[in-house]
């Protein structure tokens, strides 16, 4: 078969009825995102859970799309939504989501005023912010609605154990002058994936310090309603850290978040491209920067029309492979800003082949756990570094037990 491979140019897309976020079913590239993944991870982290489960969509949804995941989500099982900036929070309001929303980071001179009004719940870790939200509040005749953060090991954000007394106490100060009402207390895990192999002493100390925390906030006259410790890893893993509410992150997308172990969860992201030329190659010739890497026989070279600007990482160069023509194909030579290229073997490829970077791994395809591995880096990053000249294209969540069909193209090419 010729390399122009026109007869190729249409497989591996879909048939089911999509909605989009943004671009279109004929780009040469695409992620696309399962929502019904999304519904079935979010049922699952919610029947494990004792408490109520806010749903993370901070960094546009872990880069699968904050307001489609956020809806989602809360018509699964969740009741919270969880974000860094107030920025964030914002969108989603102007989404026309009304669920509470947690913003955890922001700078204590911020104007809280867009908040306050839009009814976020605002997180504080020092007295400075705390004192920042209060005068807004104060300016605006409001009261806002707060979550302590203590430091319980992490060392990021969070009130060091040594200034959270001061917190408490004025945190309970200004809720007497009525500009403030601590809503909730929470800390963040250091070890609940088990990657320091420290997991259960580390979280143990951690629950007790939390618990210690909490304590003292109540005799010091606070009754927050919310205390909220655990993550994905610890919401699956770990019933003593469940408290009133988890925070499910990274598992509400469908990477299994604890080592060692899986859950039944799904992966909701396909990475997905078509490539833009085939050409043949001989045995010993060189591919891309440098020639790191050259073809051990005769055969074809697809390329593909994503590069380390789109989120596919240059450290995997050498390592990583994509799924295309029945097979793991591996990515030939340094990956390029725009481009990468694979080795297709002997196998019959052209322009137009379908090629998946990675998927949920039900065909054979790559992981974005196999990329991570690659790259040496984790889930988190890859999915969240998806950059934005990848159109999110959004399947709609359908009834459990049921799936989205793919033409017969593409069952036949995944084996």
């Amino acid at each position: 078969m010729p390399h122009d491979g026109h007869s190729r140019a249409r497989r591996g897309q879909d048939t089911c009825t999509t909605t989009r976020s943004t671009g279109s079913g004929d780009a040469y590239a695409e992620a696309v995102v399962d929502l019904g993944a999304i519904a079935h991870n979010t049922r699952l982290l919610a029947a494990r859970s004792r408490g109520a489960v806010m749903a993370v969509v901070k960094a546009d949804g872990f880069g699968h799309g904050a307001v489609p995941v956020a809806r989602t989500a809360l018509a699964n099982g969740a009741s919270w939504l969880g974000v860094t900036s107030t920025r964030e929070a914002l969108e989603l309001r102007a989404a026309g989501l009304t669920a509470p929303v947690l913003s955890w980071m922001q700078l204590p001179d911020e104007d809280f005023t867009p908040a306050l009004r839009a009814g976020i719940d605002l997180s504080v870790s020092s007295y400075l912010h705390l004192a920042g939200v209060a005068a807004w509040a104060a300016r605006t005749g409001l009261t806002a609605r707060v979550h302590l953060k203590v430091d319980t090991g992490l060392r990021r954000n969070g009130a060091a154990p040594r200034d959270w007394a001061a917190l408490v106490r004025a945190a309970r100060a200004f809720e007497l002058r009525g500009t403030v009402r601590v809503r909730g207390i929470w800390s963040h895990l250091v070890d609940s994936d088990g990657s320091m192999g420290s997991a259960p002493s580390c979280t143990a100390r951690q629950v007790r310090d939390f618990e210690e925390a909490v304590a003292f906030a109540r005799t010091a006259g606070l009754r927050p309603r919310l205390l909220h410790l655990a993550n994905s890893a610890a919401a699956l893993n770990d019933s003593s850290t469940h408290y009133d509410l988890v925070r499910a992150g990274i598992g509400l997308y469908g990477v299994e978040p604890v080592r060692g172990r899986t859950f039944g969860l799904r992966p909701a992201m396909t990475l997905r491209a078509r490539a833009v030329m085939a050409r043949p190659v001989r045995a010993g010739e060189g591919v891309s920067y440098g020639h790191e890497y050259r073809a051990p026989q005769d055969g074809s070279l697809l390329l593909v029309p994503l590069g380390f600007a789109d989120g596919v990482p240059r450290a995997a160069s050498g390592r990583a492979a994509m799924w295309a023509a029945g097979a793991r194909r591996p990515v030939a030579g340094r990956i390029a800003m725009d481009q990468c290229v694979l080795d297709a073997g002997a196998a019959e490829v052209g322009i137009g082949e379908p090629v998946v970077v990675f998927g949920p791994g039900d065909h054979g395809e790559p992981t974005v756990g196999d990329w991570a591995r690659w790259a040496g880096t984790n889930a988190h990053e890859l999915l969240t570094g998806i950059g934005p000249r990848v159109p999110r294209r959004h399947l709609p969540a359908v009834p459990p037990g049921t799936t989205h069909q793919l033409d017969s193209s593409e069952e036949n090419r995944h084996g």
